[in-house]
């Protein structure tokens, strides 16, 4: 059926690839839900950003609201798998807690149209996100992994007791959104260059040690 369509068109290069032809299309969507959110994102646009149709874009994921859906899964999926890789339990407590929150703080200024897409998310309630039982099962190794860096801190005596797993999530992560969201108001603002080098390292830096001092005993 996929080459069906896409020789219907006569799309030049569109290999029989449903994969690739799909991740194509996540790509695509990507930006322009980033850009536009979602009402005023354009399937037509992604169609013809990736030589399909809107035909076979809804053979692939149903509706527009469902690819939106699915452009919010692989986001999440995404920065859960660079999580996963920091291999946390090698590293002392504090050592561990400096390296999770200043590669959050690297991976949303490294991935803007993730911060769109969360900001979007809002805007809508989290109805969208809500329907994905994906993204519920992704987020619960986010918090697995601040608390085990949590509790072995605790259990070193370097971390006060009295933190909640999920809270001190939030605080990492809304520090690192902010970071991102609100950078070109507070660059106008401010009259700060916020995108050079040397204040990138310095509100990482400062976004680091804000959270270990809030932790440290």
């Amino acid at each position: 059926m996929t080459r069906g369509l896409a020789t219907a068109r006569g799309e030049p290069g569109r290999t029989n690839d449903p994969e690739r032809t799909r991740a194509e299309i996540l790509e695509a969507a990507t930006r322009e839900f980033a850009e536009k959110g979602l009402a005023g994102a354009r399937v037509d646009l992604i169609a013809e950003a990736t030589r399909t149709s809107k035909r076979m874009i809804y053979y692939y994921f149903g509706s527009k609201e469902g690819l939106y859906i699915a452009v919010l899964e692989q986001e999440y999926r995404r920065i859960r798998e660079t999580e996963a890789l920091l291999h946390l339990e090698d590293l002392a407590p504090e050592d561990a807690l400096r390296k999770l929150v200043g590669s959050t703080v690297d991976y949303h200024l490294g991935h803007p149209d993730f911060t769109r897409l969360v900001m979007t998310e809002n805007i809508h309630r989290g109805e969208y996100l809500a329907r994905s039982d994906v993204i519920q099962r992704l987020n619960v190794p986010a918090i697995d992994a601040v608390r085990r860096v949590y509790e072995r801190g605790l259990a070193a005596g370097v971390f006060r007791s009295g933190i909640d797993a999920v809270d001190l999530h939030m605080s990492i992560s809304a520090l690192s959104l902010f970071n991102v969201a609100n950078k070109h108001t507070f660059s106008l603002i401010f009259k700060r260059d916020l995108d050079s080098p040397a204040a990138i390292v310095a509100r990482r830096d400062s976004i680091v040690e804000m959270i270990v001092r809030f932790v440290r005993k």
